[in-house]
Formats: structure tokens, C-alpha cells, sequence
């Protein structure tokens, strides 16, 4: 068969009303695979940042609790000697670093929090995309194979997948 017969024939079944049908369905489904992949991809970059951020004030928070322990040495061994005026300088800092510390503490379980929601959502977003892919997958299967039940299967799974997606807006 020359390519030119081949071109015609491919024509000729491309214009067969229930191919036609599928075809859109497959490109509807198909940018909405689009839409969600972006936003899973946005939600996982979310987590990662949101998990990074929150380590880093964990490492600050560790910083502020090693000055608060170096003012109270520093204190006790200023006591210990007897020099009273220098420990009043010393006290002040250990509850200023204490008081820090806390505030930093709440900042870093926030950002926790955050990354964990985010990674929650990712993953509801990425199960959507797999059912995306498989009603891509069953419309090309019911475009060769000619059969409506398969394009049902194709629009259910894609229904499934846009359902699953949603929820992403829902966890908490």
C-alpha cells in the first residue's frame, strides 16, 4: 500500500463519527492530564520547600538554644567567681535566646505542617494523573478496537482521576 492510500485510509476512518467522538474526548482528557501534572508538580515543589524551609529553622532554633546554654555558663561561671554585674548581662540574653528559640520553634512546626499538607496533596493530585493516563490509554483502545464500551471505560476513568484531583483542595 503506497503512503498516499495509507494517508486516505487513515482520512477516511478519522472521519467516522465515533472516532471523531473519541478523539475529542481523548484531547479534553488529555488537557486536563495537563492541568493536573502541572498542579502536582507545583504541590510537590511546594512540599520540598516548604520541608527545607522548615529544617533550616530547626537548625536556627538549635543555634539560639547553643547561645542560650553559652549565657547560662557563662552566668554560672561569672556566679561562681563572684562577680555578680557581669551575670545580669548574661541572664538577659539566655531568656532573650530562650524566648527567640520558642518563636522559632513555632515557625519551623508551621512549616512542618505545611510540607506535610502539600506532600498530601501532591499525592492525591498525582493519583488523579493515573487515572487520566488510563483514560487516554482506553480511548486510543476504543478508537482500534471501534468499541463504545471501552470509550465509557476511557470517560469513567478520567471522571475517577478529575474526582481524586479535586480532593486534593479538600485535605487537610
Amino acid at each position: 500500500m503506497s503512503a498516499n492510500e495509507e494517508l486516505q485510509e487513515h482520512a477516511h476512518h478519522a472521519q467516522e463519527p465515533f472516532d471523531k467522538k473519541v478523539a475529542v474526548s481523548m484531547a479534553i482528557i488529555a488537557a486536563i492530564l495537563a492541568t493536573v501534572s502541572v498542579f502536582a508538580h507545583v504541590l510537590s515543589n511546594e512540599e520540598l520547600l516548604a520541608q527545607q524551609q522548615s529544617s533550616d529553622q530547626y537548625a536556627f532554633y538549635q543555634a539560639k538554644s547553643i547561645r542560650r546554654y553559652a549565657s547560662d555558663i557563662a552566668r554560672d561561671t561569672f556566679k561562681a567567681m563572684g562577680k555578680e554585674a557581669e551575670t545580669e548581662t548574661y541572664t538577659k540574653n539566655a531568656e532573650r535566646y530562650q524566648k527567640e528559640g520558642e518563636e522559632i520553634l513555632k515557625e519551623a512546626d508551621h512549616l512542618k505542617a505545611e510540607s506535610t499538607l502539600r506532600g498530601k496533596q501532591s499525592f492525591r493530585m498525582e493519583g488523579g494523573e493515573v487515572f487520566l493516563e488510563l483514560g487516554i490509554v482506553f480511548a486510543s483502545l476504543a478508537i482500534l478496537s471501534k468499541r463504545r464500551p471501552i470509550w465509557v471505560a476511557s470517560i469513567l476513568c478520567a471522571m475517577v482521576g478529575v474526582a481524586i484531583s479535586l480532593t486534593a483542595a479538600f485535605v487537610t
